[in-house]
């Protein structure tokens, strides 16, 4: 294998093109040797044998159990509050929900129901009360249902938000409560609350019962996803050429980062359908990376600024920055090619070669293109549950391996913890 030159990886579902200039087989070499000095591969079997991978808060990462047993999807409670009409006359879901009860059930709705669903779905993710009266401003009462997604259910924004709904709403039965915390939810008189487990991170829980917004969706393929995403579990524990691929691209996000001062990452969706898993995987990257490193470690860098989102879009905003600007960024592009006839697909296959290889030949000396922009392209061969489902899952793995060789846990969050315990203290201070 040469990860410099015309290195891929190829299944049924994808194509994975390195444009990783300077990458080369003794660098991998070299961190293949920090991988099992670090015994990386008894981690991988950790987690997916649910041990107590979560060192700070003590416990077992759920999310490949998950999507490796049998589809329970939906829940008997919600199952039961169907049958039941709870959806007779809707025709609105809004969601209540930030982080991970927003960024998951986001990426679902816009990537697997699109202009086929039946249902109008709205996301309300913030505390300032302009939000959800923008939002809530044209919708009838008697045709909303509302779905508040919080795993504590202690989240001050969501609370805040739950608070305004119950009042513009005034009916509980248009609520379902989605959570690991039933103590707390119970607290506000939900007819309907269903439960997940405390082992499901939240940037994790797309696997659970958060995903609810789109199963009610006729058009999700609930099964198809979950079996994705278990596909790329059982890939990185059995296929070689997976977990090389896997390796590859963390191993090259930390060199990038600690040799190579690229700390920031563009992640660019040429897909529409795709528009917001820039997003997602920022939180993913940002939340589980985003940590101080161990005094001793040989990694002093930990995760990268991840950005993006759209390519079309971006090409007319900050690509200029890409092209000729003087910071030290790489890139993910994502497209699909079941659009190949496609602008878009032509976008993304040229700024992949001169983002990374630069151009000059058809370009004024003051519009040359820098070309030092390292570049991972991912190939979809189209965009459904199952593509879907197998890519975060990759995306997932490509972290936890970089936690992993970092030597930082990647489930705890302090940094987001501390926002809110001073937040509450400004609070008290002026009551």
């Amino acid at each position: 294998m040469n990860i410099l030159d015309n290195y891929f990886f190829e299944n049924d579902l994808l194509r994975y093109e390195s444009h990783l200039k300077g990458f080369n087989i003794s660098i991998y070499n070299e961190f293949n040797s920090k991988f099992e000095e670090l015994d990386i591969n008894s981690k991988i079997d950790d987690l997916f044998s649910c041990k107590h991978v979560n060192y700070t808060e003590d416990q077992a990462a759920w999310h490949p159990k998950y999507r490796a047993s049998s589809p329970n999807w939906p829940s008997k409670q919600l199952s039961k509050s169907i049958d039941n009409g709870l959806l007779d006359g809707v025709l609105n879901i809004v969601v209540l929900g930030i982080g991970g009860s927003f960024e998951g059930p986001k990426l679902l709705v816009e990537s697997l129901t699109g202009s086929n669903t039946n249902l109008n779905h709205l996301f309300i993710t913030g505390s300032d009360p302009h939000e959800f009266t923008e939002k809530t401003s044209n919708l009838k009462k008697t045709e909303t249902l509302f779905i508040v997604s919080s795993k504590s259910f202690t989240t001050d924004e969501t609370l805040e938000t739950l608070n305004d709904a119950i009042k513009w709403s005034g009916d509980m039965n248009k609520f379902i409560a989605i959570t690991a915390n039933e103590l707390e939810a119970s607290k506000y008189n939900f007819k309907h609350i269903i439960k997940f487990d405390k082992e499901i991170g939240g940037r994790y829980s797309i696997w659970s019962d958060i995903a609810v917004p789109a199963f009610l969706d006729a058009t999700f393929e609930p099964d198809n996803f979950l079996m994705g995403g278990n596909k790329a579990d059982l890939d990185l524990q059995n296929n070689k050429k997976y977990l090389e691929f896997v390796k590859t691209l963390s191993f090259s996000d930390i060199w990038l980062n600690n040799s190579k001062n690229k700390s920031a990452r563009a992640v660019l969706s040429y897909s529409w359908k795709l528009r917001s898993f820039a997003d997602y995987v920022q939180q993913l990257e940002m939340e589980s990376l985003g940590k101080q490193p161990k005094k001793d470690s040989a990694f002093q860098k930990t995760g990268q600024i991840i950005f993006g989102g759209y390519g079309p879009t971006a090409q007319h905003s900050y690509f200029q920055l890409l092209h000729q600007g003087t910071q030290e960024i790489c890139a993910d592009i994502i497209v699909s090619k079941e659009n190949s006839k496609s602008l878009a697909y032509a976008q993304a296959i040229t700024q992949a070669k001169i983002l990374s290889d630069g151009a000059k030949d058809l370009l004024k000396a003051e519009e040359k293109i820098n070309g030092n922009i390292p570049l991972n392209l991912f190939l979809l061969n189209k965009v459904d549950a199952f593509t879907l489902g197998y890519l975060i899952a990759t995306w997932e793995h490509r972290t936890y391996i970089t936690a992993a060789m970092l030597e930082i846990n990647p489930f705890d969050q302090f940094g987001v913890s501390a926002g809110k315990i001073y937040t509450k203290k400004y609070l008290s201070d002026k009551i």
